[in-house]
């Protein structure tokens, strides 16, 4: 077990949330337990998080910043905690999806993790690997939280049809995702379009890729490989993906009608089967 008197606070965002945590908790003169009754968790899970070995969420957060009168600051490091569970190479994804004015996407084989719900995230996350699976789908997960903000990004998705049709985490995980898809039906930010298999070959054929627009920085390219990912500023590189978004666009279905095939591979592939 770590000794919590040996956590460095300056470790990592986790380790200060748990410092943090500790300072409040023993200040108010609470132990570990009767915190716990306080917030309506176990002693042991306030235990893990003083000492690094679980994740908070963001009830947890704000339960506690009550209970403890913090100021809100334990809510306040939530998002940063969470985004530094994220795999290293892709933090800086992650920071751009944060400051990002609009994101235009385009996924070939699997829908995009800010549209995500938590089996398919952890059907996707598991492959070849179920180490802290929960702990990594929620940090996956909690990026989602920017469509909170008091100013959210406009996110514009273009997915093939053939991301509907990978029968991705089984038939329940994927009725359960496409029927999340074709909730944003008529949602003021957040617009998709799918792909068609009729439309053949395609703009996009190279590969995923993703758009990053800012109010007063360049546009940014972000493209993805095995266990590594390729931002770049490149004013030609941009201007080519945002050329071949513009075509993705014009071929894709209208949103209406994605929403309407979202729906009829939906229930036709994965809607209940009678025997």
């Amino acid at each position: 077990m770590v000794n919590i008197n040996t956590l460095d606070p300056s470790a990592s965002p986790l380790d200060y949330y748990g410092f943090e945590l500790r300072r409040y908790r023993e200040a108010a003169g609470l132990t570990q337990r009767q915190l716990g009754d306080i917030i309506n968790y176990t002693g042991s899970m306030v235990g893990q998080v003083e000492t690094a070995r679980k994740l908070p969420t963001l009830d947890f957060s704000q339960r506690t910043d009550a209970a403890l009168c913090t100021g809100g600051l334990l809510t306040r490091l939530h998002p940063l905690v969470m985004r530094s569970q994220l795999p290293a190479w892709f933090q800086q994804v992650a920071e751009l999806e944060a400051r990002a004015l609009q994101m235009n996407t385009f996924h070939t084989h699997l829908i995009h993790g800010l549209l995500q719900t938590p089996a398919y995230a952890q059907a996707v996350l598991g492959v070849l690997d179920q180490t802290k699976l929960d702990d990594r789908a929620a940090a996956r997960l909690a990026r989602q939280r920017i469509f909170e903000k008091a100013e959210p990004p406009h996110f514009w998705a273009v997915i093939t049809e053939a991301a509907l049709w990978q029968e991705t985490g089984g038939r329940e995980v994927m009725r359960d995702q496409l029927a999340h898809l074709v909730s944003y039906e008529g949602h003021r930010l957040i617009n998709i379009q799918v792909l068609p298999f009729s439309a053949g070959a395609h703009a996009g054929s190279q590969g995923s890729f993703d758009l990053f627009h800012f109010a007063d920085d360049p546009s940014i390219v972000y493209t993805e490989g095995y266990s590594s990912g390729h931002p770049t500023a490149n004013p030609d590189t941009v201007r080519d993906c945002s050329l071949r978004y513009d075509h993705l666009q014009a071929a894709a279905l209208s949103i209406r009608d994605s929403a309407e095939l979202i729906r009829r591979v939906m229930e036709d592939r994965y809607g209940e089967q009678v025997a």
